[in-house]
């Protein structure tokens, strides 16, 4: 098992703060060890539901009766099975003195546990929980956690083939048992049709119509299906920042697979030297670059963007931290070079600083305002702040 203490003290930090703290992310990301342990450290009793256990939702079957005696932290695992119980928890997180706090786990989004939203504004703080980053891997093992992505059963089977297999069962899995647990009535088979498509689509900017033509559906009912992905953690969608200037921008959004290792079983890549050889390799590499990225920097998704314009001008990745920004362009290559579009975006943006995220082995100037970083000097060059 691989320690993932930064998420442990943030997450702690978060219970000292709020009486409710959400932790979400995708299936089987590692939440539920997380909060186990949470659990070890913690300072007072803890109580843990698994609410896929039918043991534990029939002992929440009145969870007013169940939950008001205790105290310490109580811990509800996968909070979308019973979605009622919101209206508990706020009841009991108002009281006071206060008595317990609450861990609640959620394989969605907020927009889709709305119960949420509307029932604990103020008193919920949301952890987004990622795959295996960088920061908790060996970086000598680098090309590993990008070949098998970041979900910790992916990333510590005993080989690629073994990797290959578990992802090939959690895509059918997601799609068969967890999509139809959020009520939504799409089938199976066409989700995993559009999966794969969009997998193909990997590193470029959405374009709903040409995808709804190739798939045989509206471009309204793709949008769906991307926001869908989007809300259960398995596509990133990175928004475009929109300059004040008098050029074209691009409007749409940039998508990502988020897992590098789900993009390659979708695409059939099985081994490193299948994904050397593969068309989709910059774009692998772009995006899997780009979430480790923003997981080091510590940004919230709503700082982070992609700039385009209609003439060709673009970087990868723009990070908004009030009023100054950042910009990041990512390259499979060991000698990168400065191009019209960074100096473009260096002057339409006013970026402070672009940094191009290279294949190579070290770190180099390659103008005043713009630096060269070998992607295996990411940890010991950027941390949780822009200082």
């Amino acid at each position: 098992m691989i320690e993932r203490e930064k998420n442990i003290n943030l997450l702690e930090q978060l219970l000292t703060e709020f009486p409710v703290v959400a932790l979400i992310g995708a299936r089987q990301i590692g939440k539920t060890t997380l909060a186990r342990q949470i659990m070890k450290r913690w300072h007072t009793e803890c109580h843990y539901y698994d609410l896929e256990s039918t043991i534990d939702l029939a002992r929440l079957t009145d969870p007013m009766l169940s939950l008001m005696p205790l105290h310490g932290l109580i811990i509800l695992d996968e909070i979308q099975q019973l979605p009622e119980i919101f209206k508990t928890i706020r009841v009991l997180a108002d009281r006071e003195p206060s008595q317990a706090q609450f861990l609640i786990l959620g394989s969605a989004a907020p927009a889709l546990l709305k119960q949420s939203c509307e029932s604990l504004a103020g008193r919920i703080a949301y952890f987004e929980l990622s795959g295996l980053s960088f920061t908790e891997v060996n970086i000598d093992h680098f090309q590993n956690l990008w070949l098998r992505g970041g979900f910790p059963r992916s990333y510590l089977a005993a080989n690629n083939s073994a990797s290959y297999r578990w992802r090939l069962n959690f895509a059918r899995n997601f799609l068969e048992r967890d999509i139809p647990q959020f009520g939504i009535g799409a089938s199976s088979k066409l989700l995993e049709r559009f999966w794969i498509m969009l997998s193909h689509y990997h590193a470029q900017v959405w374009n709903g119509a040409e995808l709804g033509r190739s798939f045989g559906v509206s471009h309204t009912t793709v949008r769906r299906y991307l926001d869908i992905f989007d809300a259960t953690f398995m596509v990133r969608c990175l928004t475009p920042w929109k300059a004040n200037i008098y050029k074209r921008q691009v409007k749409s959004p940039k998508i990502y697979i988020r897992d590098s290792g789900l993009l390659h079983s979708m695409l059939g890549i099985k081994t490193f030297t299948d994904l050397d050889t593969h068309p989709k390799l910059g774009a692998s590499w772009e995006g899997f670059i780009i979430e480790n990225l923003i997981q080091m920097l510590g940004v919230e998704n709503h700082q982070c963007h992609f700039w385009a314009t209609h003439n060709g001008a673009e970087i990868d990745l723009v990070v908004d931290t009030g009023g100054r920004l950042r910009g990041f362009e990512v390259k499979r290559t060991s000698s990168p070079k400065i191009t019209p579009s960074m100096r473009t975006a260096l002057n339409d943006l006013e970026l402070t600083q672009i940094d191009v995220i290279h294949a190579g082995e070290d770190n180099f100037r390659l103008s005043e305002e713009i630096r060269a970083v070998a992607a295996k000097n990411m940890l010991n060059e950027y941390s949780t702040s822009f200082d």
